[in-house]
């Protein structure tokens, strides 16, 4: 479930990011404003298959990613599939493949290695140069040669060359690891960001009526880095601050963001809960 449409209320026209570039809004919806082509080659599966929970979505991330870890200095060739959202490492991807050009691109993957880039784009920012390796781990090709696809972020890439733009996309990349943070406390962020994350799963929970039951473990035994994407991945409502938090190579600067965007939300929904309380009929 992602985060920010957890923390929507009754008045859409509040933004709770009043100070992070570009505001957030929890009531954004992903496909209203997607190009009308890109609105077109995808549907997005339920929900329901992707997540219960936040404490769900979580575990996919404890999982251990591709077993072959390229080296940061390889270069290689990877079909591109452009998306109105962002993927990454470790978060899980339902996908129905519909246009003739990404079926044609379906059927060379299901007989290779399963693998290729999601690359953010839009028509306000166009196409992002940074993505995510989707691996296909569950497929269903339907009667009439539609696919139903269940694809797992892996590693980063940054697109070096674009090789082909027919039938569909293929880029030359490289790949992106995290830089050392230095003397940065990487444990001590990411245990103050779960921290915010259980504050702003209460506070949603009661202005939306819900029981204000505490947020369980949601690193679940996570390292610094890996918590860093599920956090990340949360954000839907918010594809551009998730596509610079994709870019970023620092684990630290990427938590810092995080907890800044956390607490700006949860100041939001305090004074939200404080109005709540004198006016309840607001």
């Amino acid at each position: 479930m992602a985060l920010f449409q957890l923390i929507s209320t009754p008045k859409p026209s509040l933004n709770p990011i009043s100070n992070s570039p570009p505001p957030l809004n929890p009531t954004f919806n992903l496909l209203s404003t997607s190009p009308a082509h890109t609105r077109h080659l995808i549907r997005r599966r339920s929900r329901r298959r992707h997540s219960d929970s936040l404490r769900c979505s979580a575990s996919s991330f404890s999982e251990k990613h591709h077993t072959n870890h390229p080296n940061s200095d390889d270069v290689v060739e990877l079909p591109l599939f452009p998306l109105p959202l962002v993927l990454f490492p470790g978060a899980i991807l339902p996908l129905q493949i519909f246009e003739f050009r990404y079926r044609i691109m379906m059927h060379t993957l299901l007989h290779t290695d399963l693998r290729f880039g999601v690359i953010y784009s839009d028509a306000a920012s166009g196409t992002a140069e940074v993505g995510c390796v989707g691996e296909i781990v569950k497929h269903e090709r339907l009667v009439d040669d539609r696919f139903f696809l269940i694809c797992k972020g892996q590693e980063r890439f940054r697109i070096t060359n674009l090789v082909r733009t027919k039938p569909y996309l293929v880029a030359e990349v490289t790949w992106l690891e995290d830089r050392p943070s230095g003397d940065e406390d990487v444990e001590a962020l990411a245990t103050e960001v779960e921290t915010y994350m259980k504050d702003v799963i209460r506070l949603s929970n009661r202005l939306n009526g819900k029981p204000e039951k505490e947020a369980q473990d949601l690193r679940r035994n996570l390292f610094p880095t890996p918590f860093s994407f599920f956090v990340g991945s949360t954000f839907e409502g918010a594809p551009r601050e998730q596509q610079a938090l994709l870019e970023l190579e620092d684990t630290a600067a990427r938590l810092k963001r995080e907890k800044e965007t956390l607490r700006n939300t949860l100041n939001y929904l305090t004074a939200a809960s404080a109005v709540k309380d004198v006016f309840p009929s607001s």
